[in-house]
């Protein structure tokens, strides 16, 4: 009789029944993603980053196609997150899907204060503090460049939910081992590896950078070996699970991180070249565990093997 594979993942007090999680960002708040495939096949959905206030985001141009990802400098355009609680949740709350809500603040205060409102939300599954986002001049990176600002941010909101946090660090410090240690000291229940590179193009013709913010993030495929790199290190540094995100679209990206030490995994960019690319993870996964006779996929989580 064949192996029958267990998806199914712990981030702290939260069960996911897969691992494969569509990143802040990409996949705006769930409608668009569902006219491609049903939701309730993600182990999460994590939702635009909300703030505080409504937010229009940087001026035009945003994004920039790479040659093996894309530039982008959005800069947390949002409603806010009444216009979350009120419109967006209702209808996500029907999705049989964990929601995931990211979260920015431009202050400590409105990281705490964002927690305090959605704690009271129902339908919540865990919040995700954004301390890395490098497209915004208050907030975002400016916390997740220093273990003082990313323990102030996670330990206020520590104190002002119940619900499970994860924080999304940045990888556009000199070690973010310590920065992942001073998170999980403040209480963060889980990790999310990385948000985007910092990154800039430039127009040779007309001189001028190729976005309006002049700089961006870059995701995609070419950050990919540095998130798993990053992964790696964090993972033989602490005991919480780890979110792995960059450059996934397919199965034996994401058994890259998970071997790697990765719980679960974010699909981001990869959702704008196929918005179904999420199923097929999950499939190959499962076809993985199967081939190699694997039950549990936490059997997986940091089994690198030493180099020949």
């Amino acid at each position: 009789m064949g192996v029958t594979p267990d998806l199914s993942v712990r981030l702290g007090p939260l069960t996911l029944r897969n691992p494969v999680m569509v990143a802040s960002g990409c996949c705006g708040f769930g409608q668009e993603l569902a006219e491609w495939m049903p939701l309730s096949a993600l182990g999460a959905i994590v939702v635009k980053g909300t703030t505080l206030r409504p937010r229009r985001g940087n001026p035009p141009p945003r994004v920039w196609e790479t040659p093996a990802g894309m530039l982008n400098a959005i800069g947390l355009q949002n409603d806010g997150v009444q216009d979350l609680i009120e419109h967006k949740l209702p209808w996500l709350r029907e999705q049989d899907v964990p929601i995931i809500v990211n979260i920015a603040g431009e202050t400590v205060g409105e990281f705490a204060e964002l927690a305090r409102v959605l704690d009271r939300a129902p339908g919540v599954a865990a919040l995700e503090l954004n301390v890395s986002c490098p497209n915004v001049r208050a907030g975002g990176m400016q916390f997740g460049v220093c273990t003082t600002g990313v323990a102030e941010v996670t330990s206020a909101a520590r104190e002002a939910t119940r619900l499970p946090i994860i924080t999304k660090l940045s990888p556009n410090v000199t070690d973010i081992v310590e920065m992942a240690r001073a998170a999980v000291d403040a209480g963060a229940d889980a990790l999310s590896l990385i948000n985007t590179l910092l990154g800039m193009a430039i127009d040779p013709e007309t001189r001028r950078p190729r976005l309006a913010n002049i700089t961006g993030g870059l995701s995609g495929p070419a950050v990919r070996p540095v998130a798993v790199r990053i992964v790696w290190q964090v993972a033989r540094a602490v005991r919480v699970p780890i979110i792995g995100l960059g450059g996934i679209s397919r199965a034996e990206h994401a058994l890259e991180f998970i071997i790697a030490g990765a719980s679960a995994v974010c699909i981001g960019t990869g959702l704008f070249a196929d918005p179904r690319c999420p199923i097929a993870v999950v499939d190959g996964l499962r076809d993985y565990m199967e081939r190699h006779g694997i039950e549990r996929l936490g059997d997986l989580r940091g089994a690198l093997e030493a180099a020949v």
